[in-house]
């Protein structure tokens, strides 16, 4: 049960149908927040269609009742609004061979809709509340107030407008009492209904018989006031709580809020506006400049600047042409283009990335579990102490001891505040995991937050983490009087057409030039050496040191040039034309922008820093000095990755584990947090604790920041939380009486104010993350 976010994820058998879980709910005292929505359909001819339309519907998670009425032709379906949403069931029925009409409207964000309704309510409450209880609170200090009139003194009338405050606006307080009562159990609103009822009963009581408590010495006082005040400042509380609740979900709001609502398809050879959810897999999509793209895809026609940083957090529009992937909910800045779909409704990644915010937001983290068993007996042993409190108070309390002993039960039940404990943990991790969605962080729950403080080194896989994992052309030397660019045009017509790595390096550097590749022929391939062939008249090689001793071509000249890039880590290929060395073509996997930032901030922050390769030492080595890291493992099979984490792990450190790869995914487990980069695969995304929806290495710093600041948050609401309990308790007890001579006769009021505030003030606290800021990006 999630208490900030108001949401509980079961874990229960096939057979165990949703309803009885919702009714298990309701059988306690509180309603599930669920919506209900009519949808027309067409089609429908007979009993069986009803069947399979609501077969449809009831597989689909999330769906708890569906019935299909053949005469009106409609299908009326109970949900749970975060587990599917309209355009889900439409698409059920549509992939059933029905088609749904029209939507009811309204039932598009029932959460947000509920939420807003509680708040509604609560306000009107607490202001009749509030006009009802400042002539009350007038009404009972005339030495305070002089100017108020005789009448308003009057305890029948403070009485008449002290009942609704107590049971119209207070009623929910009683609601759950009741509640909780039936089955044997108590809560926040036990306290609050038993101290304001005592209060108000007591007061009642001495209104209608005023001479039986003159006759035992009592002088008959009434607390409609401190009932009344009491009532109103938790209302106030509650309010405020209720409004910065709605604030800590903002994040999966921003998310859904981005999604489009149509897409312009072709079809049929015609442009059609339609639904986004009518979108299918293979479509051509068209999206013109300012434009949403409306799903995931791959560009076909035409090229574009697009801004995505809504999902990765990347400032700079991304450049896209054909070929390039496009993810939906993304703006078009530029130009139009035609991309074909690849990726709807739940399988696009602003959905995934709602899906893990929501059940992240929904998680515990093992430092709630101590609060969850404080909170579990903390109102039963409240109320002990409030009972006890009122006897220690008749028996050894000045007189008229009853009175005291009254008001300090009253202020002991009112003060505590378990809801405060409640809300520590669940509303700071809310805000920090849609804070991280934000920046393109995606951070599985609460319990991957309290193990990130702990990490004491990252490892780093080389190809596609700390490089760009394909690679590209670092330097080109001509010798023999030959041009640089004539040097590479003849090497990538010679490779036009290779699937080697490093030919289509050497094609694309030539590519981007704008250089003219002449045909190439009697094309050879050397495995392990080169390639050979004839390129505009002239026998070309392109190959390594090995082709060259074969062939018995001396480069002496070159030999200098290729130990220096070699010891850089780069792959120093030698170019050949009739016979002679005519140069040197370097191709290397090159650093991602912002590594060595990277590694230099993880550095800073007191974190060891490892580098796992496949390469040669050499060439790890001059890698690993590029950008700073201290350890590095070369050589390494990926098979071997699991065991070298674990062989850290033996040496006492705590790892982060960064991958992109199907092969990272067994070593992402294997560590203690599993950091996937979001441009690599979804097997290294399912396996981490984290992503990184972009792939840039300074959200391994942003993440790790994050998560100690939210974990920080955490430590502070509960610090303050059990601290507030601990102190305030004795207090409202009345211990400062006997060690201090101080009596508050305006303790209940106090304690409801402190109590009020308590909670607002944790969840307020745990807003602040909404301000955060990565370092690497101040």
């Amino acid at each position: 049960m999630n208490f900030g976010a108001e949401r509980a994820t079961v874990l229960a058998a096939p057979e165990v149908a949703p309803a009885t879980l919702l009714q298990a709910v309701r059988d306690v005292g509180y309603e599930p927040r669920t919506e209900r929505v009519t949808i027309p359909i067409g089609g429908i001819s007979c009993a069986s269609c009803i069947q399979k339309i609501e077969g449809a519907l009831q597989a689909l998670p999330g769906v708890l009742a569906a019935s299909v009425n053949l005469a009106t032709s409609k299908a009326a379906v109970e949900y749970l609004p975060l587990r599917v949403t309209p355009a889900g069931l439409r698409r059920a029925i549509r992939d059933v061979g029905y088609e749904p009409l029209e939507l009811a409207e309204g039932a598009v964000d029932g959460e947000r809709a509920a939420r807003e309704r509680e708040v509604a309510t609560l306000r009107r409450k607490f202001w009749i509340g509030l006009t009802l209880t400042l002539p009350i609170f007038f009404g009972s200090f005339p030495e305070w107030f002089p100017w108020v009139p005789p009448f308003l003194q009057a305890h029948g009338v403070l009485l008449l407008l002290a009942t609704p405050v107590q049971f119209w606006a207070g009623w929910q307080f009683y609601r759950g009492t009741w509640a909780t009562a039936r089955h044997g159990s108590a809560d926040m609103n036990t306290l609050i209904a038993v101290g304001t009822s005592a209060a108000y009963l007591y007061s009642l009581a001495v209104t209608a018989a005023p001479v039986f408590f003159a006759g035992h010495g009592i002088r008959p006082m009434v607390y409609f006031d401190t009932a009344a005040v009491i009532i109103v400042l938790i209302l106030l509380g509650r309010l405020l709580e209720a409004r910065a609740k709605g604030r800590t979900s903002e994040a999966i709001r921003k998310l859904i809020g981005l999604a489009p609502r149509t897409a312009r398809v072709i079809r049929e050879g015609q442009e059609r506006d339609i639904p986004v959810e009518e979108v299918r897999v293979g479509d051509l999509v068209v999206v013109r400049p300012g434009e949403k793209i409306p799903v995931d895809g791959i560009v076909r026609e035409g090229s574009s600047a697009v801004d995505e940083s809504m999902i990765t957090g990347e400032s700079l529009p991304a450049e896209k042409r054909p070929g390039d992937p496009v993810i939906g909910a993304t703006i078009n800045k530029t130009g139009a283009f035609r991309f074909e779909a690849t990726k709807v409704g739940q399988d696009t990644v602003l959905a995934q990335i709602i899906r893990l915010v929501e059940e992240a937001q929904g998680s515990k983290a093992p430092i709630q579990r101590l609060a969850d068993r404080v909170a579990g007996v903390f109102v039963p042993i409240v109320i002990g102490i409030a009972v006890v409190t009122y006897f220690v108070w008749w028996w050894l309390g000045p007189l008229p001891s009853a009175l005291f002993g009254l008001l300090s039960f009253v202020a002991v039940l009112i003060i505590a505040c378990p809801c405060a404990l409640g809300l520590a943990t669940p509303t700071a991790i809310m805000v920090g995991t849609g804070k991280g969605a934000e920046l393109g962080i995606l951070i599985r729950g609460g319990e991957v937050l309290e193990r990130v403080h702990r990490i004491t080194a990252v490892v780093f896989d080389k190809t596609g983490t700390l490089t760009e994992g394909r690679p590209s052309v670092t330097d080109v030397i001509a010798r023999d009087g030959l041009p640089g660019g004539e040097l590479l045009a003849l090497a990538a017509a010679l490779e036009k057409g290779s699937e080697h790595p490093l030919g289509e390096a050497i094609v694309r550097e030539a590519e981007s030039r704008g250089l003219a590749l002449p045909p190439a022929n009697a094309f050879e391939a050397l495995p392990g050496r080169g390639v050979r062939g004839e390129v505009a008249g002239r026998k070309v090689l392109l190959g390594n040191e090995r082709m060259l001793t074969e062939e018995g071509i001396v480069a002496d000249a070159l030999a200098e040039d290729a130990e220096r890039l070699a010891a850089g880590g780069k792959t120093p290929m030698f170019v050949v034309v009739d016979g002679r060395a005519a140069g040197l073509i370097a191709v290397a996997d090159t650093l991602k922008p912002g590594s060595r930032e990277a590694v230099e901030r993880l550095h800073r922050l007191g974190l060891q820093v490892v580098m796992l390769t496949g390469d040669r030492r050499r060439t790890a080595e001059a890698i690993a000095r590029g950008v700073g890291i201290d350890r590095v493992q070369a050589e390494v099979l990926p098979e071997d990755k699991v065991a070298i984490v674990k062989a850290l792990q033996a040496e006492g450190l705590v790892v982060a584990m960064v991958g992109d790869g199907i092969n990272d995914a067994p070593a992402l487990a294997a560590s203690d947090i599993g950091i996937a980069m979001g441009t690599g695969t979804d097997v290294a995304m399912e396996a981490a604790g984290i992503t990184l929806v972009k792939g840039d290495l300074r959200g391994v710093v942003t993440a790790i920041e994050l998560s100690r600041r939210t974990l920080r948050t955490i430590t502070q609401n509960l610090f303050w939380a059990f601290i507030y309990n601990v102190l305030g308790i004795p207090v409202a007890a009345g211990v400062l009486y006997p060690l201090f001579g101080v009596w508050l006769d305006h303790m209940p009021m106090i304690a409801a104010a402190a109590m009020a505030f308590s909670s607002v003030s944790v969840v307020t606290n745990s807003l602040r993350l909404r301000r955060f800021r990565p370092a690497l990006a101040r």
